[in-house]
């Protein structure tokens, strides 16, 4: 991705009963792939606008998972009503959240240039009214605090770093999600030196597990001096690390238009796929040096039948899990 010359903001969006589940093995946050849908739903409904999306970032400032906590956690399912033959309906799983996320999308296009900022604005707050009237990952647009405007910020120009480092804190407290590929990577290596035969599979699983072991290890006192004591310890992944989806890899050859049966669309080749998944990380919006870090995009490898997401945050090595 090519560093972007303008960003527009959507503060404070309140989103109700977004979808929880992010993949058949993952929970607790939309899929980044829920947030570049929106993305590319919205540019189609701004082309008379003249604004073309390049990438999105997230920022979320508060998320209430809508499950009941316990030894595992509940969702929270809805009382549908009866049939028509008076009998219970049946029940389908799913999950909710509410978030407050600041989305942030690389954007360009002539409305971009315009001079006159009393035009800019009244294109940047058309934006914001179509987006409020759409769905986020499922979940319903609210009406957000009037303190928080929508804007279109420019970080091409020699002021460019300033107003990054503006946006920087206005999106804080908040978290951002990053990928970090280099760190499932990392750890896969590591794995291997002991068992060769590790997949990367095996590797993002045990980054995602909770390990306790026995033996010698250093203990910092409130003093800050460090010992050796002999004693069970868990082991800690550095940072906030979140096992993530990340697009989708082919499972079968690209069929024609119109040869499979059950499609909802007859003019679009079909291939059957499944979940491909990396490893992300939270950050505080003040530890990102650029845009590029914060931005999401479609990367896909139509060759390698491989339809994906990728962020700049670390570089991207090898393939997924």
């Amino acid at each position: 991705m090519t560093d972007p010359q303008h960003l527009l903001v959507l503060p404070r969006l309140r989103i109700q009963n977004a979808n929880a589940i992010s993949s058949p093995l993952t929970w607790g946050f939309p899929a980044m792939s829920a947030f570049t849908g929106f993305m590319q739903a919205l540019e189609r409904k701004v082309m008379h606008l003249g604004l073309m999306f390049e990438g999105i970032g997230v920022v979320c400032h508060q998320h209430q998972a809508q499950t009941s906590r316990g030894f595992v956690h509940q969702f929270h399912q809805t009382r549908n009503p009866v049939g028509k033959d008076g009998k219970t309906a049946a029940i389908v799983e799913e999950g909710r959240i509410h978030l407050e996320v600041t989305l942030i999308l690389a954007v360009r296009g002539d409305a971009c240039q315009e001079p006159d900022k009393y035009s800019r604005a009244r294109t940047v707050a058309e934006v914001a009214e179509i987006a409020a009237g759409m769905r986020i990952a499922g979940g319903s647009v609210l009406p957000g605090e009037q303190r928080y405007q929508p804007e279109l910020i420019n970080i091409a120009g020699p002021e460019g770093d300033k107003a990054f480092r503006r946006l920087r804190r206005r999106c804080l407290p908040g978290f951002a999600l990053v990928l970090r590929d280099d760190l499932l990577h990392s750890h896969h290596q590591s794995l291997q030196a002991e068992q060769p035969d590790t997949d990367l599979l095996d590797a993002w699983l045990d980054m995602n597990r909770l390990h306790h072991q026995y033996g010698p290890h250093q203990v910092t006192d409130a003093n800050g001096k460090a010992s050796e004591q002999i004693g069970w310890y868990s082991q800690r992944s550095p940072g906030w690390l979140v096992p993530i989806p990340v697009g989708y890899g082919g499972l079968s050859e690209l069929h024609p238009a119109g040869t499979v049966s059950g499609t909802r669309d007859s003019t679009t080749p079909v291939c059957f796929v499944e979940s491909l998944y990396s490893m992300g990380q939270w950050l505080s919006p003040h530890r990102l040096q650029s845009a590029r870090q914060l931005l999401w995009y479609v990367d896909n490898n139509l060759y390698q039948q491989r339809y994906r997401l990728n962020n700049d945050y670390a570089p991207l090595a090898g393939n997924d899990a």
